[in-house]
């Protein structure tokens, strides 16, 4: 479990195919401070397990089914990927509470200035919109933010400086794709409700 509050972006070094995957090889320094072989860390809001540990650096397995809901694909050496360590039960919890595991990938349809804010605006994939409520909360590249506005499938939030200096949307570009994580408690009311909830004792 995450919080969606990016403690460090790190560096890809290599993503390549190995027997049961593929091997996502990341330099990141600090923010690998305390992370043993098999903790959980937050790979632009992608749950992923520690395979190799080493001086400021660290490898993650990646499955197939992995790629195909993430933006790994697009990854290339050198990109920069969003980091976050798993929750600490007795930490703070600044975002709200993220699972790692990614919904779909959307495409940045606008990133720009407007005033003295920035603003991004996201197409989901078809029929996403039915999970994101205006004020509420969305998880892009694993970074809680608050929805700002909503139409259809598309939706837009609003950027404090600080999280385009902390995060990996500072080198982000219009066409770029992100991972998506829809609020969890939206997903389980859809689940009771086609279920129905009278089914329920």
């Amino acid at each position: 479990m995450f919080t969606g509050i990016v403690e460090a972006t790190g560096t890809v070094e290599a993503l390549r195919p190995v027997p049961g995957g593929w091997r996502l090889g990341l330099s990141a320094g600090e923010v690998l401070a305390g992370v043993a072989l098999g903790d959980s860390v937050a790979v632009n809001g992608c749950c992923l397990t520690a395979v190799e540990i080493g001086a400021g650096r660290a490898a993650f397995d990646v499955l197939e089914e992995t790629r195909r809901r993430t933006n790994f694909p697009g990854l290339r050496e050198g990109d920069s990927v969003n980091l976050e360590r798993s929750l600490r039960l007795d930490g703070r919890i600044g975002g709200h509470f993220v699972s790692g595991h990614i919904d779909g990938v959307g495409r940045i349809e606008a990133l720009e200035p407007r005033g003295a804010d920035t603003y991004l605006r996201v197409r989901g994939p078809e029929g996403s919109g039915r999970y994101i409520i205006s004020k509420g909360s969305i998880a892009i590249d694993g970074i809680s933010l608050t929805v700002a506005e909503v139409e259809g499938d598309a939706w837009a939030v609003w950027l404090i400086p600080h999280t385009l200096a902390a995060t990996n949307l500072r080198g982000r570009r219009v066409g770029d794709a992100v991972n998506l994580e829809f609020d969890l408690l939206g997903k389980y009311v859809e689940k009771l409700l086609k279920c129905g909830l009278r089914s329920i004792p």
